[in-house]
Formats: structure tokens, C-alpha cells, sequence
């Protein structure tokens, strides 16, 4: 694992610094910065740039900020046009982390005032930072998603003892009952899984095409791994790997995987394997208050940390509220679970588009 770099060019510090588009020729740098920035993540990746537009086919704006030629900052930036949801520029859509990467304080300030300059002039309704941390209080936000972070242990038996006795006992319960654990070269039992697991739930589905450009961009720091019994695909989880973290992002279980504990034990086969990979970081990722998923990560011992969506207001006079929680989406929710699965992996993708 490559080691995060804080240091700075004092020397360079007297020099201006410039904010412009990325292009063709910065990729690799680009990617050398977000390496090695502390607080830059896997969604800060300039491979994002491809795979929003390939398979959403939203404009991108990706901008950086560099002093005689050493770039001090990185800012991807997508927008969505939405009849449906309206007119945005975020950092980023379909990604739970984004906002401003930069080792200096002036590059951080430069390329938010591009991006305010940005979203202006594109007459957008807001402009959305998915940010960790707090960095603009006078921003409207949304109390609403946490993330779930914990250190492993570099012993996989010590991150077991340390899951909740009755958590463990779930994990315990899919080892007895014989299931296996692969991971695969394409998305195939992934996405019968995946889709089956959001339909039940409601949501719209991604396209599998989406899952495919995932692999082709990222390659190896993107891994499917899927439980099995007997042959049987129970559950399918999609991971990212970054530094020296995992972040299982997409997944879902069959309804065998209720009765076998399918989604317990894929969720500590992806934290053992991490651990013996030499990760130190699971990142569970967000989840919404006051949800299942929110409650089922709490049980594995993380604790909730507050995401700090910021939105800088621009025709819009609120914050959007494009989530499942909305009580004017609990009709649409109920209609969508009716559907034939096959009608709604074929509508899915044309909806979730459109959400970011």
C-alpha cells in the first residue's frame, strides 16, 4: 500500500495558483494527487470521469488546481439535468464521498470558487458538496446520511471477537450452514442478486452495463465477491479497494439469504479477506437514519458518522429531498415492488439516472 503524503512546496507558496479543466494529458497526474492526498477518496478518482459519462451520459466537469505545474487541489464535479429532479452540479453523483481535494487552504478556496463561478453560469438549481468532513457551515445541509468507518484488527479472529455477541452469531450461523464464498470475473450472479434484492426493497435499479464499466475502469480495485450454497448464488456484494481501505458499495442477497445468514457472512468473508490483504480501514459506507441498513451496520459495533452534505443554493430555494424517506415517494416505492422483476430492471436504469 502506498503511504498518504501531506507535504507541501513551501517555495511554491508565493506563486499563484490556477484553476482550469483537466485534461487528456493530467489523468495519470491526477490520479498520482488523489493517491496521495489524505483527503481525497476512491470517488475522487479520475476514472469516475468515464464512467459517469458512459454509462449516465452526464456532462462532467473536472477541475484542478495546479502552481508551476504541481497540482494542489482536485475537484470533480458532474452535472444532471432531470425532469423528474431538476438541474444539479455535484460532487459527485452516485458516489457517497466528494467535495474539494487539496493539500493547501488557497487551493481549496480557488477551486470552490470555480465551482460557485461554475454552477452560475450553468443556472443550476444547487451545487452539492458530499463532503466527510464540515468545510462550509454557511452552505444549507441535510441531517440525513452517516457513514460507518472502523479500524481491523491485522488478526481476522480478533475483528470476529470484536463483532457483538449476537451479530457473530449470525456470521456463525452462515458458516454452519456450508456457504461458500468466490469471487468473480464479471457481474453476472452479482446483478441477479443485486436486482432482486433492490426490487424487494423499492428502489430503482442500476443497469448492468453500469457494473461492467466499473470493472473495466477500476480493474483490480474493484471486486465482486458472491456467497453461494450448493451452487446456489444466496448473496453478491461489490467492493472498492483505495490505499489501505475496502468499501463494500453495491450488494444484495436472494431470499435464501434470510434463512441461511447470507448477507452476515459475506459482509465478514469481504472484512476477513480485507484483513488478510492487509487493509486497515472497512468503510461500511452510508446509509440513511433511521433505516434498515443504517440499524444492520450498528449491529456490526461502527458507529455513525455524520456526512456533511453541503448545498450552495443557486435557483433553488431548498434542499432537495430525493430519498426514499420522503413520504411523496412512499406510492412510487409500493408501485415499484409490484413490478415483474424484468420490467423493472428494464425501467430501473432510465429512473436512477436521473437521482444521481
Amino acid at each position: 500500500m502506498s503511504a498518504v503524503v501531506a507535504h507541501v512546496d513551501r517555495a511554491n507558496m508565493t506563486h499563484p495558483v490556477a484553476v482550469r479543466t483537466l485534461q487528456a494529458a493530467d489523468r495519470a497526474r491526477w490520479d498520482e494527487f488523489v493517491l496521495q492526498c489524505p483527503g481525497a477518496t476512491f470517488f475522487h478518482r479520475v476514472g469516475w470521469q468515464h464512467v459517469i459519462e458512459r454509462a449516465f451520459g452526464h456532462r462532467t466537469h473536472y477541475l484542478l488546481a495546479e502552481c508551476d505545474g504541481a497540482i494542489e487541489g482536485v475537484l470533480p464535479l458532474a452535472e444532471v439535468k432531470s425532469f423528474l429532479f431538476g438541474h444539479s452540479l455535484a460532487s459527485l453523483p452516485f458516489c457517497v464521498y466528494g467535495g474539494v481535494a487539496a493539500r493547501t487552504q488557497r487551493a481549496r478556496a480557488a477551486l470552490d470558487a470555480a465551482a460557485v463561478r461554475l454552477a452560475e453560469s450553468l443556472q443550476v438549481g444547487h451545487l452539492e458538496y458530499r463532503d466527510i468532513e464540515r468545510r462550509h457551515p454557511d452552505w444549507a445541509t441535510k441531517d440525513l446520511y452517516v457513514t460507518f468507518r472502523k479500524a481491523l484488527d491485522p488478526d481476522p479472529e480478533r475483528n470476529l471477537a470484536a463483532i457483538p455477541r449476537k451479530q457473530r452469531a449470525m456470521v456463525r450461523k452462515g458458516i454452519k450452514a456450508g456457504l461458500g464464498a468466490h469471487v468473480d470475473s464479471d457481474t453476472s450472479r452479482f446483478f441477479a442478486a443485486y436486482s432482486d434484492s433492490v426490487h424487494r426493497l423499492g428502489t430503482p435499479v442500476f443497469a448492468r452495463r453500469y457494473f461492467d464499466i466499473l470493472l473495466d475502469v477500476f480493474g483490480r480495485d474493484v471486486e465482486i465477491l458472491t456467497v453461494t450454497l450448493q451452487d446456489e448464488t444466496v448473496a453478491s456484494v461489490l467492493s472498492f479497494y483505495f490505499r489501505d481501505e475496502v468499501l463494500p458499495y453495491y450488494g444484495g442477497g436472494t431470499r435464501l439469504a434470510r434463512d441461511v445468514a447470507g448477507n452476515d457472512f459475506m459482509y465478514w468473508e469481504v472484512m476477513r479477506r480485507a484483513c488478510e490483504r492487509g487493509v486497515r480501514i472497512f468503510d461500511y459506507g452510508r446509509s440513511k437514519r433511521g433505516t434498515g441498513s443504517f440499524d444492520f451496520k450498528k449491529n456490526w459495533g461502527f458507529e455513525p458518522q455524520p456526512l456533511n452534505y453541503a448545498y450552495r443554493l443557486v435557483r433553488s430555494d431548498a434542499v432537495p429531498e430525493h430519498n426514499p424517506l420522503n413520504p411523496k415517494y412512499r406510492l412510487f416505492i409500493s408501485m415499484w415492488q409490484r413490478l415483474p422483476l424484468s420490467l423493472a430492471n428494464l425501467i430501473g436504469p432510465y429512473v436512477v439516472k436521473n437521482i444521481g
